[in-house]
């Protein structure tokens, strides 16, 4: 099997962004943070797609919402 990143935990993720683990978990509830997947009770998330949400923000208008079509 190839090499593949290792999941991240929220407390890896928070680190990493720069946020409290509350305000990821927040994310997560809300559904506007980086993907995530849970892996029985816990909550794991892929490198790769906490890069690609961290593209997306700059991507985004000030104040960081997208307008709802």
């Amino acid at each position: 099997m190839p090499d593949k990143p290792k999941l991240m935990t929220r407390n890896e993720v928070a680190e990493y962004l720069g946020v409290p683990v509350a305000t990821l978990a927040q994310w997560s509830y809300r559904g506007i943070g980086p993907k995530s997947i849970k892996v029985g009770r816990h909550r794991r998330y892929r490198p790769e797609d906490v890069e690609v949400w961290l593209d997306e923000q700059q991507a985004l208008p000030e104040g960081g919402r997208r307008n709802a079509a």
